[in-house]
């Protein structure tokens, strides 16, 4: 892919939030290997807290709380020079919250956040079991190449 653009937006009073070139460093490598039309590429980040994660996640997908991630897909109605992927809505709140009680590093958790959004946005999903085998495992093995560790071992092995 030769253009990666990600429209970041932070509607979160965090303080403790990656930076702009982090999530492009793993949007980039979530989309390694996959075409995009003219090698370009773009999608917005958008990042949370609870209220809007919730008011989202009840809107979209009928679940009164809010989530690690949610991914808006877009397909456009016609051919364009550039890859719109969609949005992905990461709470926050949350992913902090699940970090500690993973045992997992806040840093560690975005980047998978991010990548496992970013699949969404490319067409997998984990609702089928043999779909989350591969989705899982395409995850391991991007967020290894980053320098991260397995994000499905659980905490002590």
């Amino acid at each position: 892919m030769n253009e990666l653009t990600v429209d970041l937006q932070i509607a979160s009073a965090a303080t403790r939030l990656p930076t702009q070139e982090d999530i492009e460093r793993w949007v980039a490598a979530a989309l390694a290997g996959h075409q995009c039309q003219q090698g370009a590429a773009e999608l917005t980040v958008r990042i949370v807290d609870e209220e809007e994660g919730r008011e989202l996640n009840l809107a979209y997908r009928e679940r009164d709380y809010a989530t690690n991630v949610l991914s808006f897909p877009f397909t456009a109605p016609v051919p364009m020079p550039v890859t719109l992927l969609g949005d992905l809505i990461v709470c926050a709140p949350v992913v902090a919250k699940e970090a500690q009680e993973q045992g997992k590093t806040e840093h560690a958790h975005w980047a998978h956040m991010i990548v496992h959004g970013t699949l969404h946005l490319l067409g997998y999903d984990h609702i089928e079991d043999a779909e989350a085998d591969q989705m899982e495992r395409l995850e391991t093995s991007i967020l290894s190449g980053l320098g991260f560790a397995d994000p499905y071992a659980e905490v002590g092995d």
